[in-house]
């Protein structure tokens, strides 16, 4: 097993800039901004050939007794319970404060391994100015800086030094193809942490009654009947002139990255605000990404029969162009309708990897042609000969022939319906492009 390292500290002493740089990613949005992580987040880190396990923590606070700071003081706990060792992270410049005596107090108590690292140490003289943060009690302190990486390889190797752990040599690994990536989208406060949370069966994520609680996009590995789950909780997309804060644009910068690298995405919506501008702006980035989608209304518990219809209506209005996803009412709080949402999510992956042979998309191609053939435009008539698919997640059918670039949306739209109902695509995007043959002496003149 990887050993596992938690970064622990009070806000704004660069946990997260360390995050990224043990993590050689930018997996954690760093900024001059403190408070800025809120769930603990995870990475996988190595050095030559030892790989481990990191978790980056929110501003630790102890005795936090109520609202955000005691939810995100239970995250960083955890974080710390399933750790093999313990950095703690203090400001060289700063200096030491009372929140700092506070978590070494905690931290004391628990007896695990731990590191004092001294973080924002570049240009310093080492020596008199690190003096105070041996009042702490937990040993030596080592400075670093996270931001220039300073200290770095040093700071990994007191890590595992002090476990005593010894690892044996592992090949590099790459993305597993047998896990899917699920990825959790919507406005602020729909309840998409709440749904994971209730997915695990445990709080591993903050879920808070406040709009914009999660700011990052955190990943939970998850595995359920035998199917093993990447679940992506993405910060909530709010319009362009609602984000003021910089720390806002960072999380949505991250949240359209989970929709990019998803195989499916959940549109989760709120049944209480109905469907709005912005969850129908949030479906069409989910569909020009081109990932596979399934669509659930959360709080379906909490409204009454007049609402609900007119929720199914704005859902008809507004995400009509989504009509190929399933569409699931359900209520996380209260485990309601959860069951279902789970095979329509197999089922969109499984149509978003479809394999369509050519003999077949050919067949299917001339008979709609057959059926109804595509309108004429002024001397030229679109001929269809052929189709092959041209690519998966989402899946892409190129047609060949002549003049194809006078067929209709709507000619488009008829064969999509074919091919969908043949392959039971449903849950993704389907893409239809259309080839014209040239003519090879149409350049040359006539001799």
């Amino acid at each position: 097993m990887k050993p596992v390292i938690a970064l622990v500290g009070r806000p704004n002493v660069g946990k997260s800039t360390l995050f990224n740089r043990l993590t050689k990613t930018r997996d954690a949005i760093v900024a001059d901004y403190a408070g800025l992580t809120r769930d603990r987040h995870y990475g996988n880190g190595k050095q030559g050939k030892h790989e481990f396990i990191v978790i980056d923590t929110g501003g630790f606070e102890p005795d936090a007794s109520s609202g955000i700071y005691r939810e995100m003081a239970k995250q960083t706990q955890q974080a710390v319970a399933e750790a093999d060792v313990v950095v703690f992270v203090v400001d060289a410049r700063g200096g030491l404060s009372a929140q700092d005596h506070d978590i070494a107090k905690y931290l004391r108590k628990l007896g695990k391994p731990c590191l004092v690292i001294a973080n924002k140490a570049e240009g310093m003289k080492e020596g008199v100015q690190l003096v105070e943060f041996y009042e702490l009690g937990l040993g030596e302190v080592f400075p670093v800086s996270a931001a220039h990486g300073q200290g770095i390889r040093s700071l990994v190797d007191m890590a595992l030094d002090r476990l005593g752990w010894t690892l044996p040599d592992e090949t590099d690994t790459v993305e597993d193809p047998a896990v899917i990536k699920l990825a959790v989208a919507g406005r602020p406060n729909v309840g998409k942490s709440t749904l994971i949370n209730t997915w695990l069966g445990e709080e591993r994520l903050v879920a808070f009654d406040m709009p914009g609680t999660t700011r990052d996009a955190i990943s939970v590995p998850f595995e359920r009947g035998g199917q093993r789950f990447e679940l992506i909780d993405t910060a909530g997309l709010r319009r362009k002139g609602k984000v003021f804060e910089a720390i806002e644009k960072f999380s949505v910068v991250k949240t359209l990255q989970a929709i990019e690298s998803a195989s499916v995405v959940l549109l989760l919506i709120d049944a209480t605000q109905g469907v709005t501008d912005q969850d129908a702006h949030i479906a069409g980035y989910i569909l020009e990404s081109g990932r596979a989608v399934v669509v659930a209304v959360n709080k379906w518990d909490a409204v009454d029969d007049y609402q609900r219809e007119l929720v199914r209506r704005s859902l008809e209005t507004r995400l009509g162009f989504l009509k190929f996803a399933a569409l699931h009412m359900i209520s996380a709080q209260k485990r309601q309708g959860l069951g279902p949402v789970w095979d329509s999510i197999a089922q969109a992956h499984r149509a978003a990897n479809c394999k369509m042979p050519t003999p077949v998309l050919t067949r299917l191609l001339l008979e709609a042609v057959q059926f109804q053939t595509p309108k004429k435009n002024g001397a030229y008539r679109p001929k269809l000969r052929y189709a092959h698919q041209g690519g998966m997640n989402p899946p892409i059918i190129v047609i060949h022939g002549n003049s194809l670039e006078h067929v209709t949306e709507a000619y488009k739209r008829f064969l999509e319906g074919r091919f969908r109902k043949e392959f039971n695509l449903i849950g993704t995007p389907l893409r239809i492009e259309m080839k014209s043959s040239t003519n090879p002496y149409a350049d040359k003149d006539d001799r």
